[in-house]
């Protein structure tokens, strides 16, 4: 029997951030290994013209739920969609609301966030701060919480190069900057944001770790805990392999390349590339949740949820098993044939975005314009570019985390529960879920049928053949310009078509003439200004010399 399992049986659950990837993944096992629990509130906002059952029913009707329905038939009863809006005062939550979930809450995830690298300062610290604090302030109210789970993220201190799991004080007061935005004009607050986050890479990190200070000062007597993840990618094992359902992450990355947009990459190939699959994440934070609430820590325990430090896999391993996988299973019509190039060097990370991207993007939006059509692949291509250099930070860097409280409570699970909540990353075959993820995001996020692989294996090809014909025109235009330019070319070309049996002697009179070319080129008292080195010069008329040498005897 699994204690955790039980432990939510018949019990109230606020989740906040239910709509968004790890929240899914978050109500679906929770469903599915403990479908006598009593209720999920979950707090959501119309979107899109969607009301907010057709929200619920649009969540619990896909692919995802798919085994829940068996185990729970009456799945749509246990959740309650509360209208609330994150961004305004008490969430916007109607009085009936607000009062049933302070008097039956038991546990509250908060995973509720902005991700965006490129948000504004006012609107991630309303979300990754304020709200957090709003929220904490409702839960001081519940007098049936038994734990209150924080999902933050293991880059809330990327600053640092070695992160343990505790919680760092930031330069200014979270207070201090809610106050302050209060009353600054938008103008004044995005030119103090870069004197703010300092050292942090961008606005998310910086406010996550605003955050997790929050969390700590407001904390007042509530069994708090903070779960850090790292990159959060598809699903390992539950409920099936390579679920995913967003294109944040690594996950535009696979469909850029894949799709042949995006070539060459500004990453350190040996850097570490800290991936871990959400239902690992989930798992952790259900048995977090039970520890946190039956063992009542002392202090606000932090729960390091990555995989660097115990199974590590770096960009280029990653890459290469991309881009095997895409071989098997190729994304349908494919701008390019997928390839990966990766760099840390300025120079060539700008030379490849140049060639690589931008020249092909403006070569093919010059052919939508002859066709009569508009033109859009530079747009999408510097949007890329854009997505990609945001990422840049964390994909050179490589980072080290303490699992010290992580380690323990893998300790204190009886062994159904660490088979049933599995959060050991050390047991993950990286060839095997990079693959299964390749095979998830073309299934699931590009909804492509598998039955259509072949067709898209013939357009690669179709891609390949004019790749070469491209290659060969090219260098046939350019071999004839330094043909009509050079007459060492010209010497090289008659040579290669002249007949070296039948007339030997026009052909040695040629390489004799090449070599008398180099050879004024490589005097010392040339008026010739050339870069190349003595040894280098000496080189070549050796290897002249003995050609001539060679054709003189033959």
């Amino acid at each position: 029997m699994s204690m955790i399992a039980a432990f939510y049986g018949g019990k109230s659950i606020l989740i906040t951030g239910a709509t968004g990837f790890l929240g899914k993944v978050l109500m679906e096992k929770l469903f599915r290994t403990s479908p006598d629990l009593k209720v999920i509130y979950i707090l959501v906002r119309p979107k899109a013209g969607q009301t907010l059952q057709q929200r619920v029913f649009q969540i619990l009707n896909s692919k995802l739920f798919e085994k829940v329905k068996e185990v729970c038939p009456n799945v749509h009863e246990k959740i309650r969609a509360i209208y609330a809006d994150l961004s305004q005062n008490d969430f916007a939550i109607s009085k009936e609301d607000m009062q049933e979930l302070l008097s039956c809450t038991n546990i509250i995830f908060h995973c509720a966030a902005t991700v965006r690298f490129d948000d504004t300062l006012r609107h991630a610290v309303q979300l990754n701060v304020t709200a957090t604090r709003q929220l904490l302030l409702m839960a001081s109210q519940m007098p049936k919480l038994e734990a209150f789970i924080h999902i933050s993220t293991a880059y809330s201190n990327c600053n640092l190069k070695h992160i343990d799991e505790v919680i760092y004080p930031c330069p200014v007061e979270p207070k201090k900057i809610i106050d302050s935005l209060e009353w600054l004009d938008d103008a004044i607050i995005e030119e103090i944001a870069p004197k703010l986050i300092r050292d942090w890479p961008n606005i998310y990190t910086y406010t996550k770790a605003l955050g997790e200070m929050v969390v700590q000062q407001e904390s007042r007597n509530l069994n708090i805990a903070i779960i850090r993840p790292s990159i959060v990618g598809a699903t390992w094992q539950e409920p099936f392999p390579g679920w995913v359902d967003n294109i944040n992450g690594p996950n535009g990355l696979i469909i850029a390349a894949g799709k042949g947009f995006l070539r060459a990459l500004k990453a350190t190939p040996k850097a570490v590339a800290d991936l871990i699959p959400v239902d690992t994440v989930v798992n952790l934070m259900l048995a977090v949740g039970w520890y946190t609430a039956v063992h009542r820590p002392k202090s606000t325990l932090v729960y390091h949820s990555t995989s660097g430090n115990l199974n590590p896999c770096n960009w280029h391993k990653m890459g290469v098993q991309v881009l095997a996988t895409f071989e098997k299973i190729p994304l349908e019509r494919a701008f390019r044939r997928p390839y990966a190039n990766f760099t840390s060097n300025n120079f060539t990370s700008q030379y490849w975005n140049a060639v690589s991207h931008r020249a092909p993007a403006i070569i093919y939006d010059c052919y939508l314009r002859l066709t009569g059509r508009k033109p859009r692949m530079t747009k999408v291509m510097n949007q890329i570019l854009r997505t990609a250099s945001m990422l840049e930070y964390f994909i050179n860097r490589s980072w080290e985390w303490s699992t010290y409280n992580t380690e323990m409570l893998m300790s204190e699970l009886s062994p159904e529960d660490q088979r049933v909540f599995n959060f050991d990353v050390r047991q993950l075959n990286w060839l095997e879920y990079i693959e299964n993820y390749v095979l998830g995001v073309k299934k699931y996020l590009l909804k492509e049928d598998m039955a259509g692989i072949p067709e898209a294996k013939q357009h690669l090809k179709r891609l390949r053949n004019i790749h070469y014909l491209f290659n060969t025109a090219l260098f046939l235009i350019v071999w004839r310009l330094l043909i009509a330019r050079s007459q060492m070319a010209r010497n090289v070309w008659f040579f290669i078509n002249s007949p070296l049996k039948t007339s030997p002697t026009p052909t040695i009179h040629l390489w004799q003439h090449t070599y008398s070319q180099l050879k004024r080129m490589s005097c010392p008292h040339s008026s010739t200004v050339t870069t190349s080195s003595p040894n280098s010069h000496l080189l070549t008329k050796f290897a002249l010399s003995k050609v001539i040498s060679f054709l003189s005897t033959n």
